[in-house]
């Protein structure tokens, strides 16, 4: 399932440094405006406690974690909706992205060049929303009069339902507020998504901060949180210069002992990569034997049917029945065999509905 999340922000705001910490594909990172210019794209591991318990258990010859794909996009500046700098590029690329991860520089550092001249993460943060939103609005007024006379001459319930929509997208737009933050019903959403807005797309925020910060924040995070307090949100500390020595460590152990010493229990990194995994409503349902533990991405809702045809599409087209097998049971169990003499796996049909950590085995015939 090839989802992506885009990092963006103004140019030296650590976007690459944090790019590079997620990723072994390594962005240029220099102290210059534009050092990124190809959108680089790194497969993500998404860590999960749960499949590192089944290894545990099982020993398997071959472990698969879940991924996600994330983008690292061109930095941008004042005008980008109207082409200036990278602008059309940058607009590309994350209209080509499924949620956006905005890092805000909220730091101090007089050898770091700010592409604005000061430190005003509120500001920056500003600057890219307002070109989005403007590039929101050339893609309704482009497509505002035809969906109108298709209304109107063929009395198209769906093109009545989109310019109602856009109107709503509209009032939102012009007030200076991303489109995400209009409430729309599920017949409204549903034609919403034929516009392909870049502020519909949801965002979390990364403060990078200093070493100092990384705990409890400063007053820029501040700022940035009572900023976005409407959006419904999340918004992530972390220290990319921090997260770049924490990738140099070799062993586990290392990395624990820097983090404990910083007052954190998680790297923030693996704690990105978990929200942007959230971001894109995505979950994890677990297959586990001695050849293989697999992490599973679905999209959260699925059935039974739709999950199986990620693993084969025949899984899919020949659905008999899901065997279940809660994570907490096989934990306790200890075994497949185990949870099956306990009564501890449900039969179920095509209308289940998935639950994240759930271990399955599909039944099918072709």
């Amino acid at each position: 399932m090839s989802l992506q999340c885009g990092i963006v922000g103004l140019p030296n705001v650590g976007k690459s440094t944090l790019f590079n910490c997620l990723s072994n594909a390594k962005a240029q990172a220099a102290n210059f405006p534009f050092c990124t210019i190809e959108p680089n794209v790194g497969v993500i591991t998404v860590p999960d406690e749960r499949l590192a318990k089944l290894v545990e258990i099982e020993r398997p010859a071959s472990v698969v974690p879940a991924t996600v794909e994330i983008v690292d996009i061109a930095g941008l500046v004042r005008g980008a909706s109207k082409g200036e700098g990278l602008g059309n590029k940058f607009l590309a690329d994350i209209r080509n992205c499924d949620a956006i991860i905005h890092v805000l520089r909220c730091f101090d550092d007089d050898n770091i060049t700010h592409v604005d001249g000061t430190v005003d993460p509120v500001r920056d943060k500003l600057t890219i929303d307002t070109e989005l939103q403007f590039k929101d609005l050339e893609t309704i007024e482009n497509r505002y009069d035809k969906e109108v006379k298709k209304g109107k001459a063929g009395g198209d319930a769906r093109a009545k339902k989109l310019v109602e929509v856009m109107d709503l997208y509209k009032a939102a737009l012009l007030e200076g507020k991303s489109a995400r933050t209009v409430q729309l019903d599920e017949n409204q959403a549903e034609v919403a998504r034929d516009l392909m807005l870049l502020t519909t797309k949801p965002v979390i925020y990364v403060c990078n901060v200093d070493e100092s910060s990384v705990v409890d924040g400063n007053k820029y995070s501040e700022a940035v949180r009572e900023a976005v307090k409407d959006e419904n949100a999340e918004v992530l500390l972390i220290g990319a210069g921090i997260e770049a020595d924490i990738a140099e460590l070799e062993t586990y152990e290392e990395k624990q002992m820097f983090l404990e010493d910083l007052g954190l229990k998680e790297s923030g990194v693996n704690r990105l990569i978990k929200a942007a995994y959230r971001l894109l409503g995505l979950q994890t349902f677990l297959t586990a034997g001695p050849k293989e533990c697999r992490a599973w991405t679905f999209k959260k809702g699925m059935k039974a049917p739709q999950t199986a045809g990620i693993i084969h599409s025949d899984f899919e087209r020949g659905f008999i029945r899901a065997e279940v097998i809660k994570y907490d049971d096989y934990v306790t169990l200890g075994s497949e065999a185990k949870c099956r003499e306990a009564g501890k796996i449900a039969v179920e049909g095509k209308d289940y509905v998935v639950q994240d950590g759930d271990i399955m085995h599909f039944r099918f015939n072709v």
